[in-house]
């Protein structure tokens, strides 16, 4: 134990019944562990490239292991190595001695995280990762301890105080464990070339998955879509391109080759309607369409489509393919369901817009 540490221990329990006192030891342990993350980012250990070599070209997965406190940081790493494109999971070190080592194969490779370098459960597992074989990465304090010396890259993480007020519960240890797993995670995802269309894959659901979703994933299908010819007349096409159901406020008109050639909204035959030109109804829609409308293919990312939307203050937009045949229509009550939500602020934050403030996010919309 440190002699700071050592410190606070013999100042026995104190008083943290006032809020002052709690905020003082809790801004204490953030300034701590946020304190060795800093000394850490700059004193980055000198066999950090050598051991994302190892995992950059592992031919298998990689197997992290922890005990307690690390072993919870070592779950951790998984989930984010495992988003970020390098396929990995957890060997429980008491586990593993009653069976579960028959998880590991040669060509995986071995993340040990223990600070101490001497946890029992961790060294009993070296001989048999020894033996099948397979390289043993260590996060730890020294390259001197038992689980150093063992590994084929160590990463020394130096002493650190806990931040406990005891300075005995892991804190800052796991803290910057998490850290520099995290650093490795990362940096071996852009080795590896992962991208954001990978990402996507790896996260299909919730505000990720909002986020990174293409037209695709949220258009209406062409079985969904009102589509009638050009050479039909305004009446005959609202009365042959009905569709059960809840329906887009657009017509996609094709020509006989069933390219896309145009579009009339509802919202355009109300305008008709307002203008007294009833006898247009029984011309053809060709005439009095919107001719080359914007259109987006299947692959583009639904933000992407979303700003044409509000930029272009239109609420229809047709997806077709690369010859120009409808495939389906994103309409901006889709588009709506599918934004990511908002994280709600707090109350009283000094960036929540006041009821008299316009929500920048917020576009009115027009039809076609």
């Amino acid at each position: 134990m440190s002699a700071e540490a050592q410190s606070r221990s013999n100042d026995g329990p104190g008083d943290y019944s006032s809020h002052f006192e709690q905020l003082r030891l809790a801004s204490e342990v953030l300034v701590n562990e946020a304190g060795a993350i800093d000394h850490l980012a700059k004193n980055l250990p000198a066999s950090f490239p050598a051991a994302l070599e190892l995992l950059q070209h592992t031919a298998g997965n990689v197997i992290v292991t922890g005990m307690g406190k690390a072993g919870l940081i070592g779950q951790k790493l998984v989930a984010t190595l495992g988003s970020t494109g390098t396929p990995s999971h957890f060997l429980h070190p008491a586990e593993a001695v009653h069976g579960d080592l028959g998880r590991v194969r040669a060509g995986d490779i071995i993340l040990a995280l223990s600070y101490s370098g001497e946890t029992e459960e961790i060294l009993r597992l070296l001989p048999a990762f020894e033996n099948i074989p397979v390289p043993i990465i260590s996060i730890t304090a020294r390259q001197e301890s038992s689980l150093g010396q063992q590994s084929s890259v160590t990463l020394p993480l130096g002493n650190l105080d806990e931040a406990c007020p005891l300075g005995l519960a892991p804190t800052t240890t796991t803290a910057v464990m998490l850290a520099l797993g995290d650093a490795l995670a990362l940096v071996l995802s852009r080795l590896k070339g992962f991208c954001q269309d990978d990402f996507a894959r790896c996260h299909p659901a919730g505000n990720l998955g909002r986020r990174l979703a293409r037209v695709t994933d949220v258009m209406r299908p062409l079985d969904q879509c009102r589509v009638a010819l050009e050479s039909q007349s305004v009446r005959h096409v609202f009365v042959d391109a009905s569709i059960p159901g809840r329906r887009s406020g657009a017509i996609m008109l094709v020509n006989s080759e069933g390219l896309l050639t145009g579009i009339f909204t509802d919202s355009d035959l109300a305008k008709l309607l307002e203008q007294k030109q009833e006898k247009t109804l029984d011309d053809q829609v060709a005439d009095v369409m919107t001719r080359d409308p914007i259109t987006v293919d299947l692959d583009i990312m639904m933000d992407e489509a979303v700003e044409i939307l509000a930029s272009r203050r239109i609420s229809e937009l047709p997806v077709v393919d690369t010859c120009g045949r409808p495939l389906g229509i994103l309409d901006i009550t889709d588009a709506i369901e599918w934004c990511p939500r908002p994280v709600q602020p707090l109350e009283g934050d000094e960036n929540t817009p006041s009821p008299e403030t316009e929500d920048p996010r917020t576009v009115p919309f027009q039809g076609s």
